[in-house]
């Protein structure tokens, strides 16, 4: 009662008629336009596709390439693949110009992690363990200032090549200093000293 006859035409198949009549007939001028029916019948595609098995198959497919391209972009520094968090001049710069300077920040972590390993070994009543402490926060300290001086550069040197700072990339730049070099994602493209121009 209700749906489409049998003996209808797929949208495909009107593509592919009007698109091999165009073919033999030579397109260009001299040929009559087509119906708007006609037109909108190959424009129509439906909205649950048929064999559903093999949609899903084919977006986890183009899910896991376009994965896989981000993936090595991360490697490479392709723009085109990057994430959104990473893609435009002004934050290949910042990463450029950290990637170039040593900083404090990379290694707190281990810092981090020897006051947690010293905390464990010496009891916390003994004298001892103040002066981890104090060495501790002198270079947490230490860093913040290394971080604080490393933002106020880069935005020096954002406003004198691109004219503004986009929002967020000193801090991007200054998240990214705080990371150890061999884990920061997108991978460091240029050696220490090497500052951009």
């Amino acid at each position: 009662m209700f749906g489409r006859k049998k003996e209808e035409p797929s949208a495909q198949d009107v593509v592919d008629q009007a698109h091999a009549a165009a073919q033999e007939s030579g397109a260009g001028k001299g040929t009559p336009t087509p119906k708007r029916k006609d037109q909108e019948a190959a424009r129509k595609r439906p909205l649950v596709p048929t064999d559903r098995k093999a949609s899903k198959e084919a977006e986890r497919a183009a899910i896991q390439d376009q994965r896989q391209k981000m993936r090595q972009a991360l490697d490479t520094g392709d723009e085109k693949y990057l994430p959104l968090r990473d893609k435009g001049p002004q934050k290949r710069y910042a990463r450029d110009y950290v990637d170039a300077r040593f900083s404090l920040g990379e290694y707190l972590m281990f810092g981090a992690l020897l006051f947690v390993v010293i905390s464990l070994i010496i009891p916390s009543s003994s004298e001892q363990l103040s002066y981890v402490l104090i060495g501790f926060w002198v270079m947490f300290l230490a860093v913040f200032v290394d971080v604080f001086i490393l933002s106020r550069k880069l935005r020096k040197r954002l406003l004198e090549k691109f004219g503004e700072v986009e929002r967020g990339t000193v801090w991007y730049g200054s998240m990214r200093s705080l990371q150890f070099r061999k884990l920061r994602l997108p991978k460091p493209l240029v050696k220490r000293g090497e500052f951009p121009s």
